[in-house]
């Protein structure tokens, strides 16, 4: 990944399903709306369609949004499916998982930030 996750404010992951076809505003439309969160933070946002093989992610720069879209070729991602929660990760769960792995044991120790 391209991005310095050092410099980072937060990695947070939507868990569920989101409609990929959703473009910037939508997509921080959801951060906003349905999580109360900034997507101005300087976080990374990810997001996951039906197909665990693909997800988009969301990130302010500074002067504007990047969106980022990955399709994994051989595999698939291990991506918590409670639907309407978001999950705050380190950088090494992140790391896990996009490397496949479940990441699930080490979240279990924080509680999810909103349920709807």
């Amino acid at each position: 990944m391209f991005i310095d996750l050092t410099k980072l404010h937060g990695i947070y992951l939507v868990c569920g399903r989101t409609d990929l076809r959703r473009g910037i505003d939508g997509l921080a439309a959801v951060v906003t709306q349905q999580y109360e969160l900034d997507p101005y933070s300087k976080s990374l946002f990810m997001f996951c369609g039906t197909r665990k093989d693909r997800f988009k992610a969301l990130l302010w720069d500074g002067d504007g949004f990047l969106l980022l879209y990955k399709r994994i070729e051989n595999g698939r991602l291990q991506w918590p499916t409670n639907q309407n929660e978001v999950k705050k990760l380190h950088a090494k769960q992140l790391e896990r998982l996009l490397s496949g792995w479940a990441i699930e044991s080490t979240i279990k120790q924080s509680a999810p930030l909103r349920k709807h």
